[in-house]
């Protein structure tokens, strides 16, 4: 099994399914298109991970500019692209009861 992992300060994400409906309900036909800027943090390079700079995790879901973006011809759908880490704008955190992000 081939594995895809970032080198330098970048991550790896795979990209949320585009959306085909507006949040009011109205079905989208195919020729448009609303551009995601979420995804899930697949992978991180060894220079990013445990940096306190940079407070990126696995599995963390972040809103990211994909200007930089390199797609990874991996699998069929192709959702998978290596990020910058500087092109990650923010970090989606759920907070607990005592309202502490975790």
């Amino acid at each position: 099994m081939e594995t895809v992992e970032p080198v330098g300060e970048r991550v790896l994400i795979r990209k949320d399914e585009d959306r085909k409906t507006t949040k009011s309900g109205l079905h989208l036909p195919d020729k448009i298109e609303i551009p995601t800027l979420t995804g899930r943090v697949v992978s991180i390079s060894a220079a990013i991970e445990g940096n306190t700079d940079y407070p990126i995790r696995k599995y963390d879901r972040v809103l990211f500019n994909p200007k930089h973006g390199v797609p990874v011809d991996f699998e069929g759908d192709n959702r998978l692209f290596v990020i910058p880490i500087d092109d990650i704008v923010a970090v989606f955190r759920a907070e607990d009861e005592d309202g502490d992000a975790s």
